[in-house]
């Protein structure tokens, strides 16, 4: 099984507020002791930090649930309860993380250290020392915690390199990266040796560096998914420069032109943006006997479907086998990065505006259905959250619950929908009988 991952389904759930306490003071010499309950303690946040020491998301593999403490419950003397510790879930540099429910992206996770909160904790509810007032000074009402935020998360590894390397399988991608970095790709005269991609480090001769990396060979119809499909594609979107690397000795029976048609074909296919990077064109294999007429052809087929104002890609004739022309392909090479800035993966269509947990402002209060035995159903965000913080064992709380659904229209909304008196009314699984 290979140890690379670049993908994962995972889902995160914070942690609930502590919930608040019910308290009174009582002491021998203080003869109007009033409410002591305290607040219960804020739930753990789940946040992603990038830890530039990982390189796959192999450790989603087995644990795809992550969730963070609750807090704790508020104390009597007024004593709040404590936070909960944020849960910290480490992942590799290039890590998208994208909400699997919406398709919306979070956050692009790229730099060392980079921190992001997936799932926010639920805040501590109230503890009876928060509702006294004049008129009713020693309340027996308390809040439990918030929920935590909950969601399903998809993550996507896009490896952070410079330069990509593409082509056909056996082209010799692998050999020249093991060529012009310390990298060591298993190499073998069969298709797809290449399965994950391989990553190295590039020091040229005037002192330049920048990280390169081979990627599976591509096929034609890998675009819709043939073959490895779209599983090394997406590791493309991060180079700045590419690297089309072509069999000009033409030795698996190929036309080199046709092959650099199809691979061009194939990233546009995939994403319209992957041309807009600069290219160069690697002759490889000058050391066969074929090579040198097959390149003469390649470059007059090139220039001939080329407009006389657009400037041809620059070709670099190599063998990687015998190191020949490697120099002037490398210098070239970041002569390149070094003019051609960062590219955007995403658009501002693509993200998520407003990363904080909260509720829609113009989403409905409630909504009202009706279920197979005839009871009557309420749900919505803000309705069931005040349900989830309302404490059932207070008669005061329940008491302050009615008020707030009456507040919030729903007596009247049942009226008009025809509920009449003793239809059994239902949240969740909690069922009260409807009073007109």
């Amino acid at each position: 099984m290979s140890m690379f991952l670049d993908t994962a389904k995972i889902k995160v759930k914070a942690g609930n507020g502590g919930d608040g306490m019910v308290a009174f003071r009582r002491e021998k010499y203080v003869p109007n002791g009033g409410p002591w309950g305290g607040d219960g303690g804020r739930g753990g946040n789940v946040i992603f930090v990038v830890d530039e020491g990982l390189r796959t998301l192999m450790d989603f593999r087995y644990n795809r649930h992550f969730k963070a403490q609750a807090g704790e419950k508020g104390m009597t003397k007024g004593m709040h309860g404590r936070g909960a510790e944020d849960l910290i879930v480490h992942v590799p540099q290039g890590t998208t993380v994208r909400d699997a429910e919406t398709g919306k992206i979070l956050t692009d996770l790229i730099e060392n250290g980079q921190k992001f909160v997936v799932a926010h904790g639920g805040r501590g509810g109230r503890g009876n020392i928060r509702f006294a007032t004049p008129k009713n000074p020693a309340p027996e009402i308390s809040e439990n915690g918030e929920p935590g935020q909950e969601r399903e998360l998809q993550l996507e590894l896009k490896i952070l390199a410079d330069v990509g390397l593409v082509g056909f399988p056996s082209v010799g991608k692998s050999t020249l990266l093991s060529v012009i970095t310390s990298a060591k790709p298993k190499i073998g005269a069969y298709h797809f040796t290449t399965i994950v991609p391989n990553l190295g480090m590039v020091r040229t001769q005037s002192g330049e560096s920048f990280a390169v990396a081979d990627l599976p060979g591509l096929i034609e119809g890998a675009s819709q998914g043939v073959g490895l499909g779209t599983q090394f594609l997406r590791h493309i979107e991060r180079t700045r420069v590419i690297l089309h690397v072509i069999d000009m000795s033409a030795s698996e029976g190929r036309d080199p032109y046709e092959d650099y048609l199809a691979i061009n074909k194939e990233l546009e296919s995939y994403n319209l943006r992957l041309m807009e990077r600069p290219q160069i064109i690697v002759a490889n294999k000058m050391d066969m006997p074929e090579s040198a007429e097959n390149l003469k052809v390649f470059k007059e087929k090139l220039a001939a479907n080329y407009d006389e104002f657009d400037e041809l890609p620059q070709i670099f004739p190599i063998s990687s086998l015998t190191k020949q022309g490697l120099s002037t392909l490398l210098d070239a090479t970041a002569e390149l990065l070094d003019k051609t800035p960062e590219f955007l993966l995403y658009d501002e269509s693509e993200m998520e505006e407003e990363a904080y947990y909260g509720f829609d402002e113009d989403a409905p209060v409630f909504e009202i259905s009706r279920d197979d035995d005839a009871a009557w159903v309420l749900s919505g965000d803000k309705l069931e959250k005040l349900f989830t913080m309302t404490n059932f064992d207070r008669e005061e709380a329940v008491m302050k619950f009615a008020r707030q659904l009456r507040g919030m229209g729903v007596d009247e909304a049942l009226r008009a929908r025809g509920a009449k008196d003793g239809d059994l009314v239902r949240i969740g699984k909690f069922e009260f009988e409807f009073v007109d």
